[in-house]
């Protein structure tokens, strides 16, 4: 009996090597999705691309919190599945007009999922954005280092350019900075 030749497509070929390059979401993502899945129903895929399914209306005012399937009977249930409720947090005003827009925000999310996960969405007036830290002062650089600094810039002309350079080689230089 000859034996057949391989086909292409059974033989896919394993993802490109990165030299043991491995990111961190490649790691969390999956650890993340189980333990979203189980406490809100969600999954990190949904959180990533929700400034897309939102749109720019909606996507810095709102967040997708949780999705709530219905109670399955399983005595009577004829194996059938039902879409759930998306909660999602938006701020203020932002609300009326995110009710307004129910209708194609629940079509865009289940375009994303490719089948009708989604049939309402219950709104939570919440904070969404986070807040900006302010990043700490840096103290002055003094004697060598601020010496270092002044030579390495002696070339470059006053102003804001300087400015900003001025500030990077001040982080860069700082005590504080060498032990890390």
């Amino acid at each position: 009996m000859a034996s057949r030749p391989p086909d292409p497509e059974e033989r896919k070929p394993a993802p490109a090597s990165r030299r043991g390059v491995v990111q961190v979401s490649e790691i969390a993502n999956p650890l993340l999705d189980k333990v979203l899945a189980k406490k809100a129903g969600i999954s990190t895929a949904l959180l990533g691309s929700w400034d897309e399914i939102a749109g720019e209306d909606f996507a810095e005012n709102t967040r997708p919190e949780k999705i709530t399937w219905p109670r399955r009977d399983y005595a009577g249930a004829d194996g059938g599945y039902e879409p759930g409720v998306l909660t999602i947090a938006c701020e203020g005003a932002r609300a009326l007009f995110l009710t307004h827009s129910q209708g194609e925000l629940i079509s865009r999310i289940n375009t994303f999922f490719g089948f009708p996960a989604i049939r309402q969405i219950r709104i939570v007036q919440k904070p969404v954005s986070t807040q900006i830290r302010r990043a700490r002062k840096i103290a002055p650089l003094t004697g060598s280092a601020a010496k270092r600094l002044d030579d390495l810039m002696d070339g470059v002309e006053e102003g804001r350019l300087r400015e900003a350079l001025t500030r990077l080689g001040t982080a860069m230089l700082s005590p504080s900075r060498k032990g890390r």
